[in-house]
């Protein structure tokens, strides 16, 4: 029998193993002894807890120059994100790439509802004419999705003074009357005043809407009390300078998209998406380059990729963040089809461990259907993790609720290789899902994806920060506080790795019951 060893020196005698238990990330990922993973493929060992799960940071860089609360974004796909997806992402601290199936002005018109929902200064508010009336009104109100819309009417000594129509009539052709109130009796901030400074003169005023003016009286912006309401609901929201929501929108790489992209510029866009199933192409090279050069200002993040020669090309164009996944999502058949792609564990690893020597994040796009496909995704170097099925289910999304043959609640969700996308006509009869599967000239289209429906998982305000919450725990249970930590611990080999084999799996989820009940969370 062994010799039993005093337990007081239990540290000591740890020190006498060669390295730490389970296996370093390479050795996982050595596709010569293991072949190239998944995230099912693997598990990350647990480390020490010193710290409650609520002292997590989340923050990660999603391209070069920003950076999201919350590493989370929805897709470009035309049943994932659109204009209330977005809004809701950028509120909650993540991001959503707004789809690109749909003509130029109809996508640069969800952008410009995204940088209006939520503002700083709002410097061109939408306004009403002296000779308004309330259809006018709640047409804006449709359109734009908030209320209250200053009323511009001449005044004394030719300054204009600001009302708020109140939206009370029954006859849409009445025309808005507005209580004159005088200059004087208003807490009219002049330009140059600061946002923290307006927001102080707002709480202290009461009232719904604050208008800064110039020396003549006339209106130069204008700041909203909601906004100030949603700045105390939504602390981690993804704002640029100007207090606006953070956004992001897709094009393809067809020189018809440079009209388009200007639109979307026009419109307030931050973040471009250069969306493409295989990103390593002359095409989406020259439009990297096309965009750095005429739109400086906005950051650009390329892809799909797998490999890094496939990076390298586009980090060598100007890409300031890049999306890595093939084949792996739940709606695409690529790799079955094509016989092109990677599993995404091994591509994830590959590309970020390479672009991270350039400075450029990446994102993890595809193959998440639960959280812990998240915390893989970040574990092997990614910054942000894109999803698309796991949010389709979502009320936000633009998708349809239909009841499934089963009586359960669903809602569509499709590829964008997928037969049902590719004969969608958008303008000029071009769409998104040709473009991007390079088959706009093709008579016979090869689908790389399926059509068909996610079950219901409520609202976006609730599931985002159940995925939130329980990426922060997993963190907690490695042993760091940050993704930059989770990423240092993995390359120095602090973090460890297990494989798993099928039982293993089979042993790791629900087994043995009868029945149960799997709820992923409460609030």
């Amino acid at each position: 029998m062994a010799e039993i060893q005093d337990y007081t020196k239990a540290l000591e005698i740890l020190k006498e193993y060669p390295s730490g238990d389970g296996l370093h990330v390479d050795d996982l990922l050595d596709s010569d002894k293991h072949g190239a993973l998944t995230y099912n493929d693997f598990l990350i060992l647990p480390g020490s807890i010193t710290f409650p799960a609520s002292e997590v940071t989340l923050e990660s860089k999603v391209s070069r120059r920003f950076t999201l609360k919350a590493p989370l974004l929805s897709s470009p796909m035309d049943t994932v994100t659109g204009h209330n997806m977005a809004i809701h992402m950028a509120l909650l601290g993540g991001l959503g790439v707004i789809h690109n199936n749909c003509p130029p002005d109809e996508q640069a018109e969800m952008v410009r509802k995204v940088k209006r929902y939520e503002n700083g200064f709002i410097l061109d508010p939408v306004v009403l004419s002296p000779k308004a009336t309330v259809g006018d009104a709640k047409q804006l109100k449709a359109k734009w999705g908030f209320g209250g819309f200053p009323k511009l009417e001449p005044c004394i000594r030719n300054f204009l003074a600001l009302f708020l129509a109140v939206i009370s009539s029954f006859t849409t052709s009445l025309m808005i009357l507005s209580r004159l109130s005088c200059r004087r009796s208003l807490s009219l901030p002049p330009a140059g005043t600061t946002l923290a400074e307006a927001n102080e003169v707002l709480r202290n005023s009461k009232k719904g809407k604050l208008p800064i003016v110039d020396k003549h009286g006339s209106l130069i912006s204008l700041l909203s009390r909601s906004d100030l309401m949603k700045n105390i609901h939504y602390p981690l929201a993804s704002k640029v300078q100007s207090k606006q929501l953070l956004c992001a929108a897709a094009v393809s790489t067809h020189d018809a998209d440079k009209v388009r992209l200007q639109k979307l510029v026009d419109a307030g866009l931050d973040i471009v998406v250069v969306d493409s199933s295989q990103g390593h192409s002359t095409y989406q090279i020259s439009m990297i380059k096309y965009i750095k050069q005429n739109f400086p200002q906005l950051d650009v993040i390329a892809g799909n990729i797998v490999t890094r020669e496939q990076a390298a090309a586009l980090i060598a164009a100007g890409a300031d963040g890049l999306r890595i996944g093939m084949g792996s999502g739940s709606a695409c058949i690529t790799q079955e089809i094509m016989a092109v792609g990677r599993p995404q564990a091994t591509a994830v690893r590959s590309v970020s461990s390479f672009a991270a020597r350039f400075g450029v994040p990446c994102i993890a796009d595809g193959g998440v259907s639960n959280l812990g496909h998240i915390v893989k995704g970040l574990a092997l170097g990614a910054s942000a993790v894109m999803m698309g099925g796991l949010l389709a289910g979502t009320k936000e999304s633009p998708g349809e609720y239909f009841v499934s043959n089963e009586g359960q609640l669903v809602k569509a969700y499709r590829g964008m290789g997928s037969i049902a996308v590719m004969e969608s006509k958008g303008q000029a009869g071009d769409n998104a899902g040709t473009a991007r599967y390079f088959s706009e000239n093709d008579k016979v289209k090869v689908a790389q994806g399926v059509a068909g429906s996610v079950i219901d998982r409520g609202s976006i305000n609730q599931f985002l920060p159940y995925l939130v919450a329980g990426v922060q725990h997993s963190l907690q249970d490695i042993g760091v506080k940050s993704v930059d930590a989770l990423h240092d611990g993995v390359n120095q080999g602090q973090i460890r790795f297990e494989m798993r084999s099928a039982s293993a799996m089979a042993e790791g989820n629900v087994h043995g019951l009868h029945s149960y009940e799997k709820n992923l969370y409460s609030s």
